[in-house]
């Protein structure tokens, strides 16, 4: 019809019943037409378990630690009074202080170990510290300050020596604790060169020793200030008096921390873990002679 060709069907050469149906219209295989293998019956479903009756146990929820309690408040109360007494005085009232360093070792702090652990990022910075310094003493300055990752220091003013030590050893200056540790390394570099420490290449045992005992005492003298002399040293109006408050107290810390050092030394042959808890026990006797000192300024006529 019209003008399209129409459709000539199936070529001669197509057999009529094609070769992939069988003779019932079933498929086959293209192996000469042999019929495809019967597929084998699937095997019955395991049975599913019943539900157990009633409800199921639920087992109960572990034990949880017990929150630490909170420490009294006023803890520092009778400290902070006795402190405010001596920055009043403009530093002259060394009982006063006496009262008030003893009291907050012995009660707000609850005794010399427990004021030191109070402490755990300053003497872990400090025993770090410790460790690099050691190092140092004997012309290996490079070698010391690779083991920070500092080499590239080596032969710079100490200043930034120290200042690149601080940011390896200390954590940032977030919390407290941790702000605390920082500012003591600060007080430390400042007094460097005062204390006759200018070149990290050529350090003695003796340098070491006294940029420990720095590192310590500021440390504390922070600590101490944070908790009970808040303010405190702004109080007086004369600048004069202000650094006589500041001097008598870190006198007083001074002195304890040097005792401690000389009860503790460390070396270059001693590990870091030696360094650590040599560290740690010079805090606990430098709050410990801390108290005694303070103690004894009470008693004194």
């Amino acid at each position: 019809m019209g003008t399209s060709n129409s459709y000539g069907g199936s070529g001669g050469g197509s057999p009529l019943i094609p070769s992939w149906l069988s003779d019932d219209g079933g498929p086959v295989s293209p192996d000469e037409g042999a019929p495809l293998p019967v597929p084998t019956p699937a095997q019955p479903p395991l049975p599913v378990p019943a539900p157990p009756a009633g409800p199921v146990p639920v087992p109960p929820a572990p034990a949880l630690a017990p929150l630490p309690t909170g420490g009294d408040p006023q803890r520092f109360k009778t400290a902070r009074n006795n402190f405010s007494r001596f920055v009043a005085s403009g530093g002259q009232n060394r009982r006063s202080l006496g009262r008030a360093l003893s009291g907050y070792v012995s009660r707000s702090s609850g005794g010399s170990r427990s004021a030191a652990q109070r402490m755990a990022p300053s003497r872990h910075s400090t025993a770090r510290l410790a460790n690099v310094l050691s190092q140092a003493v004997g012309g290996n300055a490079q070698e010391a300050l690779r083991t920070l990752g500092l080499e590239k220091l080596a032969g710079s003013p100490i200043e930034e020596i120290f200042l690149g030590i601080m940011e390896a050893v200390c954590s940032p200056g977030g919390a407290i604790d941790e702000s605390i540790a920082r500012d003591a390394f600060v007080e430390t570099i400042a007094e460097l060169a005062e204390n006759g420490i200018t070149d990290f290449n050529s350090l003695t045992v003796e340098q070491v020793q006294t940029i420990l005992e720095l590192n310590v005492a500021h440390a504390i003298e922070a600590r101490i200030c944070n908790d009970i002399g808040a303010n405190a040293v702004s109080l007086p109006a004369n600048p004069a008096e202000a650094a006589q408050v500041q001097e008598v107290l870190y006198e007083f810390i001074e002195r304890s921390v040097s005792d401690a050092l000389a009860n503790n030394s460390t070396g270059p042959t001693m590990t870091q873990d030696q360094i650590s808890k040599t560290i740690d026990s010079v805090y606990e006797q430098s709050f410990s002679i801390l108290q005694s000192m303070a103690e004894a300024e009470v008693d004194k006529q």
